[in-house]
């Protein structure tokens, strides 16, 4: 089965995890791990960056941070991933969903602002949800398979209402939006190092700041919260999220192969979108004007009344070729453990999860298996 994204080790990562077992760093606690959030740092330009465990944890501690508070209400997605709205509840806080961008699958700032004019009441404080009489503290916007969300209209709106902003960065590591790589100038992004991830620690994930303030209290947070060097004295419930050192070894190793990573996965979806591009009742999302995506995966959107199939035949067939391909994250809204949050005009969100389908995109992917990918897709439209 020709995967859907495999993680690519053609670098020094035997090297730098055997210096790291050699060494005896290997938990949370030595030059790893700091090389590696300077690293990832610099290569932002955020200033500031605290490697935690996974990317969930980074978003869990980055709302509180941010100031979420228990029985706030955090304006999320209606289509990502599941971590973004669990991260919210482990707050104690409420997600709720809003639509998203036809072209992007991103948060559409339009429904953000539609909702805080008509759904909320606004005052001296941040606003409050009318139909709950919950504060609504954050945003949290989430940069969907690599391609940036629109943070200057974001943003506008946010600061417009007094929310805080949490970014989650997890599929969009070397993403630029107007010129500047996503995170340089974030009050907090967190991004995934998971496996399947643009690099990969295995497990892990990053906040990144410009604030060198809101990193100290990331880094104190997501270590248990000590509070002294020698005795064991913790000044508030803090979390066992730091990255252990061999992860960060994995992590510095696949980092200084980043680029070469996204300009092959470039490569990959300018094929998909040169063959794939023209065919009748299909799209192959693409980028905004004003970004370059990392595309972590590259999307197809399958209209059945003109392609006359499925997305979801089209998976089928495709299996049967032996590539591996899968449906767009499953909304937020109709997530079992989420049915009872509050959804506020969501419809875009359904449909790109109807019509949507990821195809394979490892930077490893040659040309001719792209092709092959192409040629299957042309001959399941054609059956």
């Amino acid at each position: 089965m020709l995967p859907l994204s495999e993680p690519s080790f053609g670098g020094n990562e035997w090297r730098y995890i055997k210096e790291c077992l050699d060494s005896g760093w290997v938990s949370s606690v030595g030059p790893f791990v700091e090389n590696f959030e300077k690293v990832i740092a610099d290569y932002v330009g955020a200033g500031h960056a605290v490697a935690t465990v996974n990317g969930t944890a980074a978003l869990h501690v980055a709302l509180l941070i941010a100031g979420v508070k228990p029985e706030d209400e955090v304006l999320v997605p209606a289509l990502t991933f599941i971590a973004p709205a669990n991260a919210v509840r482990y707050c104690r806080a409420h997600p709720v969903f809003l639509d998203v961008d036809p072209r992007t699958g991103n948060l559409d700032p339009d429904a953000l602002d539609t909702f805080l004019r008509e759904e909320c009441r606004s005052g001296d404080g941040p606003p409050i949800h009318r139909r709950t009489g919950r504060r609504v503290s954050t945003v949290l916007p989430v940069h969907l398979y690599g391609h940036p969300a629109d943070m200057d209209a974001i943003g506008a709106l946010a600061k417009r209402y007094g929310l805080a902003v949490v970014e989650d960065g997890a599929e969009s590591l070397g993403a630029v939006a107007r010129g500047k790589r996503l995170g340089c100038s974030s009050d907090l992004l967190c991004f995934s190092f998971n496996g399947n991830k643009v690099i990969t620690t295995g497990g892990g994930g990053m906040i990144v700041t410009r604030h060198a303030g809101l990193a100290r209290r990331a880094r104190h947070l997501t270590t248990q919260a000590k509070a002294d060097k020698t005795e064991y004295r913790h000044d508030e419930i803090g979390f066992n999220y730091r990255m252990p050192s061999i992860n960060a070894a994995l992590g510095l190793a696949q980092l200084e192969q980043l680029d070469g990573f996204l300009k092959r996965k470039r490569i990959i979806a300018e094929i998909y979108q040169k063959e794939l591009g023209s065919l009748n009742g299909l799209r192959v999302c693409g980028e905004t004007e004003w970004a370059a995506s990392s595309y972590w995966l590259v999307n197809i959107f399958v209209d059945e009344a003109e392609a006359g199939i499925s997305s979801r035949t089209l998976q089928t067939r495709l299996e049967a070729h032996g590539i591996a391909s899968r449906p767009l994250w499953y909304p937020l809204h109709r997530q079992p453990a989420y049915t009872s949050c509050h959804a506020y005009r969501v419809e875009t969100a359904d449909r790109l999860w109807a019509q949507g389908l990821s195809l394979p995109s490892s930077p490893q992917l040659t040309d001719s298996q792209a092709l092959m990918v192409c040629a299957a897709v042309r001959e399941a439209l054609q059956d």
